[in-house]
């Protein structure tokens, strides 16, 4: 039998300080498995736990809510952590290390990598968290929304913690083509595609004065080029240019 001890999680606890609402519960329990989280720990709900009005509002994400711990107090909650993150609005007159989602996400990240245990932690939906809770949170996380309008809901805090926790921890490309089925076009594509338009364009008498044909035709050429084309785009161009001579001569 092995002896080693359990593994860490790899993934941030993310804990609910006596909440007030079951579907708020939910819908946090949503956003957090659209992210690919699923620890999820309840302290004190103000309703009791479990709740049928937190199904609802889960919508497909019931496995967190299965899975969810219950607790009697905050401590019981982050007893196996080595680092906890409190998200916080207002200033609490307490030292404490602020930073912005991003910032805290990446540093759990790294955290969890090294095989530490980390929490999150959120406050009651109508006044946030107590000095008692923060005061056991090492770093604050604070959004930086309108200062006249600061208070975020529940689930949407949950939401964006776990968005900044799947950019941090995932590769995700910033950037990315959906290519729809098709693939780029190739040069020797490009080069038919521009060859084409080329020869019916001199046939039609376009590259006039002859003097600037050259530099017109260039310029087509450079076109071609600029334009990221797939193979489907040459396809419809070649099609568009072909209809219009075939109606051209019909004339």
């Amino acid at each position: 039998m092995s002896t080693d001890a359990p593994r860490a999680p790899t993934r941030p606890a993310f804990v609910l300080i006596r909440p007030q609402m079951a579907e708020n519960i939910g819908a946090a329990a949503r956003g957090m498995w659209n992210f690919g989280l699923d620890r999820m720990r309840l302290v004190a709900p103000r309703d009791g736990w479990p709740n049928p009005a937190s199904v609802a509002m889960a919508s497909g994400a019931g496995r967190v809510l299965d899975d969810a711990q219950l607790f009697d107090g905050t401590d019981g909650a982050v007893a196996d952590c080595a680092f906890v993150y409190a998200t916080t609005a207002r200033p609490r007159g307490l030292t404490k290390t602020v930073m912005t989602p991003e910032a805290a996400m990446r540093d759990a990240a790294a955290r969890t990598a090294r095989g530490e245990r980390v929490a999150i932690l959120f406050g009651p939906e109508r006044a946030g968290m107590e000095n008692d809770d923060i005061a056991r949170a090492n770093v604050i996380v604070s959004v930086p929304v309108n200062p006249e309008f600061p208070s975020l809901n529940l689930a949407q805090c949950v939401l964006l913690m776990a968005y900044e926790w799947r950019r941090a921890s995932a590769e995700v490309p910033q950037i990315r083509e959906e290519m729809a089925g098709t693939e780029r076009a190739t040069q020797t594509e490009i080069a038919a595609l521009a060859n084409h338009y080329e020869d019916t364009l001199d046939r039609a008498g376009f590259f006039f004065p002859e003097a600037k044909a050259p530099s017109m035709k260039m310029a087509l050429r450079n076109l071609w080029s600029r334009m990221p084309l797939t193979r489907a785009d040459a396809q419809i161009l070649h099609g568009v240019l072909r209809q219009m001579v075939r109606w051209k001569e019909k004339g």
